[in-house]
């Protein structure tokens, strides 16, 4: 979205969102959304609340619209905002069984009234602002909703499926040879053009060198990642990284997080239930060490973020939350089907400043042990993704929709 949203855009936008949000939980009974299953996860409820809170927090308030919430909704629904005040115990989100379902509906639906009211009258530049980093930010917990929820339901051993299959799979596809694209190396620029919205991260624009290349022109599949399994790639150490070879053994990883073997064939769990493993799919939910040791299995490398910023397009314009996520990798893509490791540390670009006051504590202060993702997946709403986007998270992170991009050096 380019620039500031005018009035009317931005209204339609925020009322998109933010029923996305509750499309996205409409499936969940009360008990699906309460549950927390792991502490990197966190209950849908919880989602829905913390989404409405950074209004009422970010917005509302600054504007002179006060007790929309109960005084214990300012901690018990700040993520990491240490400007703004405390913040309950992430791990024990799952604890919270009030407020209840129906009261966090009641709240989004105040904050909802009075967000309205107040953009009908007008914002000034810095709340206007602030409303569209609120709705980027709730499309990005529309994704950690999905992703959450899938990984409760895995634990259940119903095996319950979110929603059902809509349309076939690919089963009947073969899959096309890797083949790479060469980039003949040099000055590229990196960031997201100011005149864009982007998160701060992703800025600012600059000049980096990069080597010549080679880039695979699709994501690894399913069928690639099962060879690897089956010549012993989660039993060779000389392929891992030495925090991945202890991550395998310590977690009795040996295949991807939602991967199961059957007496005659692989399975895979997915927001439609369990389903055969399909050999033509990009293979999803594989840590940073996975997706190493596998390009090194494979006789490749990640790339860079500045490899595959440089040789990757833009994806299809498509408008702020315009229709639902596939739920389901649907084709070996660049986009719209995996998050796309890549080797490089997650850090500030050069002359990166965080902006300032609490605002500046969405992305600057994580830039520490992780790694930066590119692309997007399928549980990334229509319209999140770009070129420029920088996801980031721990290397033996598998409960996301991550997946691999094979690079190797060029001429």
């Amino acid at each position: 979205m380019d620039g500031q949203m005018p009035g009317e855009k931005v209204v339609s936008a925020f009322v998109r969102v933010r029923a996305q949000t509750e499309a996205l939980a409409a499936p969940l009974s009360p008990e699906d959304q309460a549950v927390q299953s792991m502490p990197d996860a966190s209950p849908t409820k919880w989602h829905r609340a913390h989404t409405t809170w950074f209004f009422e927090t970010f917005v509302l308030k600054p504007s002179g619209v006060e007790e929309l919430s109960p005084q214990a909704y300012a901690v018990l629904f700040n993520s990491y905002y240490n400007a703004v005040g405390e913040q309950y115990h992430r791990p024990s989100r799952g604890l919270l069984t009030r407020p209840s379902h129906d009261e966090v509906t009641s709240y989004r639906e105040r904050v909802d009234a009075a967000m309205l009211e107040l953009l009908s009258r007008g914002l000034s530049d810095e709340l206007a602002a602030r409303v569209e980093i609120g709705l980027h930010h709730e499309q990005q917990h529309q994704e950690l909703l999905l992703t959450d929820i899938k990984h409760l339901l895995s634990c259940n051993p119903l095996e319950p499926a979110y929603a059902a299959l809509q349309s076939p799979r690919s089963d009947s596809l073969s899959t096309p040879p890797l083949r790479w694209a060469d980039h003949p190396g040099g000055m590229v620029r990196i960031g997201c053009d100011p005149a864009h919205y982007h998160f701060d991260n992703e800025g600012p624009v600059h000049d980096a060198f990069v080597h010549p290349f080679q880039i695979g022109q699709r994501l690894v599949t399913n069928g690639e990642y099962l060879a690897f399994i089956r010549d012993g790639g989660y039993e060779r150490s000389e392929l891992w990284l030495s925090e991945g070879w202890q991550a395998v053994q310590a977690g009795g990883w040996h295949a991807p997080l939602y991967w199961r073997r059957r007496p005659d064939d692989w399975a895979e769990l997915t927001l439609h239930g369990r389903l055969p493993l399909d050999a033509a799919l990009p293979v999803v939910h594989v840590s940073y060490y996975e997706a190493d040791a596998y390009a090194r299995w494979a006789g490749a490398r990640l790339p860079t973020e500045q490899e595959w910023e440089a040789a990757t397009a833009e994806p299809e314009p498509a408008p702020l939350c315009g229709r639902s996520p596939s739920l389901h990798p649907a084709a070996p893509s660049l986009y719209g089907a995996a998050w796309q490791w890549t080797s490089s540390s997650y850090g500030a670009y050069p002359g990166y400043r965080p902006p300032p006051g609490a605002i500046g504590e969405y992305n600057g202060k994580f830039m520490c042990n992780q790694y930066v993702l590119r692309g997007s997946s399928c549980a990334t709403p229509a319209g999140h993704a770009r070129r420029s986007y920088r996801n980031f998270f721990p290397p033996g992170a598998r409960w996301q929709f991550t997946g691999i991009r094979l690079a190797r050096d060029g001429g």
